[in-house]
C-alpha cells in the first residue's frame, strides 16, 4: 500500500501500523497547514488524498487484526464485542 521507506518488518500487522502512523501524521500536518490556508487548492487535494488512504489502511487493518477505534468495532460478522476481548497495540496486539 504505502512505499515511503524500504524497512522491514517482522509481520503484515506491524507494517499497517507504520503506514497508519505515517498517514496520520501527513493528515494531521496538512490539517494544520490548512488552518492558517484555508484556500489553498492544492493542499486540499492532498488532505484529502492522504485522508482517503488513511481510512483505507486503518479498514484494513480493522478487518484483519481487530479495531483501532469504536468507529471501526463491527460487530455485524460475528455478535462480538471485539474492541473488549483483542489485546490493543500498545498491549503487545502486533507483536
Amino acid at each position: 500500500m504505502l512505499q515511503l521507506m524500504n524497512t522491514n518488518f517482522a509481520n503484515e500487522q506491524t507494517k499497517l501500523l507504520h503506514d497508519i502512523g505515517i498517514l496520520d501524521f501527513v493528515t494531521v500536518d496538512l490539517g494544520l497547514y490548512l488552518d492558517t490556508h484555508p484556500t489553498d487548492r492544492s493542499a486540499m487535494e492532498y488532505y484529502n488524498h492522504y485522508n482517503r488512504l488513511s481510512c483505507q489502511a486503518k479498514k484494513e487493518y480493522s478487518a484483519k487484526f481487530g479495531p483501532l477505534t469504536l468507529e471501526l468495532a463491527d460487530t455485524a460478522d460475528c455478535g462480538e464485542w471485539k474492541w473488549a476481548v483483542l489485546p490493543m497495540p500498545w498491549e503487545g496486539g502486533c507483536a
